[in-house]
């Protein structure tokens, strides 16, 4: 009993290996187009005085919830400033914006796939469950193998760790859709994709943004993780915070992702506000009356 060993590390060791040699040129692809995106966006972040992002994202903030949380955005983002972390809040923005982007590309799919045939979901679900109950450090090992230190790896290991929340929240806002509802759209002869557009996908947004919500909430937490492997951003200077037994820049570095953080939070939070979509559907209502009165106004009189 004393050498009985199952050599599982081994095994996953030469599938590793295995997989750089034989996909080692989609690896390099991949590294390619992710580094160029992150490149760009975190470009367009940093580039501009940091007064103009302080503006766009509060403009944004307002047309999305109201002056309440346009006031609290501008706020957050002026206190980063203040306590020189501007850059690298940028570069951590960058890095979480293409991640959890790419993780709601593919777990918003997913999550409806699920949802609508029971063989997938059954084999999603322990996949899931594996995502996010394997160590976060873990998926820093193979993503460093494969892409090397720097930004890429962080993105990747990010998007592994936060779209399981994404694909569940999704397969359960689906799945809630009262039955009745669908069968009345079916009674009116809709076909399958009318009534995923036009029923289920309106009627489970509420779950939807919140498995979004949960995606980014992970991807702040995992790219401070990141920061270990040269992902930069504020999760590098936590790291070099840590090295050194700088509290201070540990603190402002960590008041920055909270910052951030909260400011997300709140403008993913608001997209699923039932009172807003009710906002949208009356201005949207009132413009169409307004462009019907106006084309009828234009119709030439006889006589």
């Amino acid at each position: 009993m004393e050498n009985l060993r199952l050599p599982l590390g081994q095994w996953v060791e030469a599938l590793v290996d295995f997989l750089g040699d034989v996909l080692g040129w989609l690896f390099d692809a991949i590294s390619s187009v992710l580094g160029a995106v992150y490149d760009g966006l975190e470009w367009l972040l940093v580039s501009p005085p940091f007064w103009a992002i302080i503006i766009v994202f509060a403009a944004f903030a307002f047309w999305v919830k109201g002056w309440k949380l346009a006031l609290g955005t501008a706020l957050g983002l002026l206190l980063i400033v203040l306590v020189d972390q501007w850059e690298a809040a940028m570069d951590t923005l960058a890095l979480v914006l293409v991640a959890a982007a790419i993780a709601t590309a593919i777990s918003i799919p997913v999550g409806i796939w699920a949802a609508r045939n029971d063989h997938v979901s059954r084999v999603v679900r322990p996949v899931l469950d594996f995502l996010q109950t394997i160590p976060a450090f873990v998926y820093l090992i193979p993503a460093i193998v494969f892409f090397g230190v720097g930004a890429v790896p962080g993105m990747i290991a990010t998007i592994l760790f936060a779209l399981a929340p994404g694909v569940r929240l999704t397969e359960l806002g689906i799945r809630g859709v009262d039955a009745e509802v669908v069968e009345a759209g079916q009674a009116f002869g809709a076909t399958p994709g009318r009534i995923l557009r036009q029923i289920q996908l309106p009627l489970a947004l509420p779950s939807i943004m919140a498995g979004v919500n949960q995606i980014i909430m992970l991807s702040l937490s995992m790219v401070v993780i990141s920061g270990m492997v040269g992902a930069g951003g504020l999760g590098g200077e936590i790291v070099r915070a840590l090295g050194r037994i700088n509290i201070g820049l540990a603190f402002e570095a960590g008041i920055s992702v909270v910052m951030i953080a909260m400011i997300l939070d709140r403008l993913t939070s608001a997209f699923a506000d039932p009172d807003r979509s009710r906002r949208v559907s009356k201005a949207r209502s009132a413009r169409d009356k307004q462009d019907a009165a106006g084309s009828v106004s234009r119709i030439p009189v006889a006589g």
